[in-house]
């Protein structure tokens, strides 16, 4: 398929401050002279904010990277992920046209999406509010047919609920996605035959669907407020002059002798290796939480109950919810301000006994969403958490 650029072109295009932030920080993942493998990401983000990819977005993502507009221009032409003419204000609806779908009856979720937004794929609907088109397999073929809206699959649809799931989005509402017919996930439509023990008790949706309903954010573009914060792989707190001092320290050679480590020619200072169960620091003498060796933890102080008898609503830091607060509470935690206050072994001690959900606590950074909460902020999250 031919992909050409749009015919009407703004002028110019700008990240805003936030996602530029994002951009250049996911910019200095890579080492000097290989900024290009920052393409797709920052390329994406462009799309996010503006809903499609627009020749001034291109270009400026091209000289951020130092790279020739074509080289650029090849990658966003190359991906159907990237939309080159404007989409959907509230919704760009993509629905899979490959066979599991097809035989299931995609075309009838087709014509949905031609009696109600636009004849042609697309083509902004007359309000401009959505727009349409017709995917390769979007990997869902147990649960045809399908579509993607925003960011979440609405699988085992009809022409019915289709309809009336643009009417939801139409009226401002985010309907849950996931299967539509009441099954759970992809097991058989009559139901599980084996497992069957697991069914009582579980969770209301599946993993993917909780998490969903969890952000609430189907289609919400992302805007570089999200939490964390614009690079995980740094501490939330880092100053400026760290920064710096870091990404120095990342293009001076480590300090070691300028030697070949072996035939390969690698030199010694990039062979070096950190002794088992050591902490690495980086430039900055800061040691991540994520580098403390397992089972060296320490396990943070604990509460025999909440203070007071009430304890805080643990499900507003991103990554708790109803299970894992109350496996928190089992371990004697209760309030932000212990959170808030672990130190990298306790973050290490808490993320190796979280059974079944070790690795959490730096994943999504709770120390630092603990301590807004402590002192009675809200973090993006929080706002949005509804339990």
């Amino acid at each position: 398929m031919l992909r050409r650029l749009y015919h009407e072109q703004p002028e110019s295009f700008a990240f805003t401050e936030a996602n530029r932030a994002w951009a250049e920080a996911q910019i200095s993942k890579y080492p000097e002279g290989r900024q290009a493998s920052a393409i797709i990401p920052l390329l994406w983000r462009a799309q996010e904010q503006e809903g499609w990819l627009s020749r001034p977005a291109i270009e400026h993502v091209a000289e951020m990277l130092d790279l020739a507009y074509i080289r650029a221009l090849e990658v966003a032409t190359f991906y159907f992920m990237f939309q080159l003419q404007p989409v959907g204000s509230v919704a760009h609806v993509q629905v899979c046209g490959t066979t599991s779908c097809m035989i299931c009856g995609a075309e009838e979720l087709m014509q949905v999406c031609k009696d109600k937004i636009s004849k042609h794929p697309h083509a902004l609907s007359e309000d401009g509010r959505f727009s349409w088109e017709e995917v390769e397999c979007l990997g869902s073929c147990s649960n045809a047919p399908m579509a993607q809206i925003g960011k979440d699959y609405y699988e085992d649809l009809t022409a019915e609920r289709f309809a009336e799931i643009l009417d939801e989005f139409a009226a401002g509402k985010v309907p849950v996605p996931g299967p539509q017919n009441g099954r759970y996930s992809a097991e058989a439509k009559g139901g599980p035959s084996c497992l069957t023990e697991y069914v009582e008790g579980r969770p209301e949706h599946n993993a993917s669907v909780a998490l969903a309903v969890e952000l609430g954010d189907t289609i919400k573009r992302i805007d570089g407020t999200e939490v964390p914060l614009t690079a995980p792989w740094r501490r939330n707190d880092t100053t400026e002059a760290e920064v710096e001092a870091s990404a120095a320290a990342a293009k001076s050679p480590r300090p070691s002798e300028d030697k070949p480590a072996d035939e390969t020619g690698i030199d010694k200072r990039e062979a070096a290796e950190t002794s088992p169960g050591t902490v690495k620091a980086d430039a900055t003498g800061n040691k991540p939480n994520a580098e403390v060796a397992p089972g060296e933890g320490t396990k943070p102080e604990a509460l025999d109950a909440p203070r007071d008898g009430k304890a805080d609503d643990l499900k507003k830091i991103k990554g708790v919810g109803p299970k894992l607060e109350k496996l928190l509470h089992s371990l004697g935690f209760y309030h932000y301000d212990q959170v808030a206050n672990w130190t990298a072994a306790e973050v290490a001690w808490v993320d190796e006994n979280l059974e079944g959900f070790k690795g959490r606590v730096s994943r999504d950074d709770w120390v630092s969403q603990a301590r807004i909460l402590a002192e009675g902020g809200e973090t993006e999250f929080s706002k949005r958490a509804k339990y």
